[in-house]
């Protein structure tokens, strides 16, 4: 799935992957090496995320029902918990540097293609 920033008009990712079940989302990215430019991971629902067990730090989104980033964490580190949104629906994980690359920030509203925040 493709995930486009429609407030800055710029792609976040163009090979989003979805986790939906309490497995697909308990793992998340755990076991991977990296993440590559472009990769990233829409854990749905989600208020909350951690890197126990990672090897490399991420850039979280946390989104909203209707798309709106309601806070970020940049650079979270490994083995790390990072804090709690309650206004989030899910986490839009994606590799370190990505949100300021973009300039994406809470405010900014994104756009699923291919799937949706939902």
């Amino acid at each position: 799935m493709r995930v486009v920033n429609r407030t800055r008009e710029i792609v976040l990712g163009d090979r989003v992957r979805t986790a939906r079940t309490f497995l697909s989302r308990l793992v998340g990215l755990l076991g991977t090496s990296a993440i590559a430019e472009g990769e990233g991971l829409w854990i749905v629902p989600c208020r909350s995320v951690h890197t126990l067990g990672m090897r490399y730090p991420i850039d979280v989104a946390f989104l909203d029902a209707r798309g709106v980033v309601v806070g970020t964490l940049e650079g979270l580190p490994p083995n790390r918990v990072g804090r709690v949104f309650r206004k989030a629906r899910g986490a839009l994980e994606l590799r370190a540097g990505t949100l300021a690359a973009t300039g994406t920030a809470p405010g900014d509203r994104l756009e699923f293609e291919g799937g949706g925040p939902a």
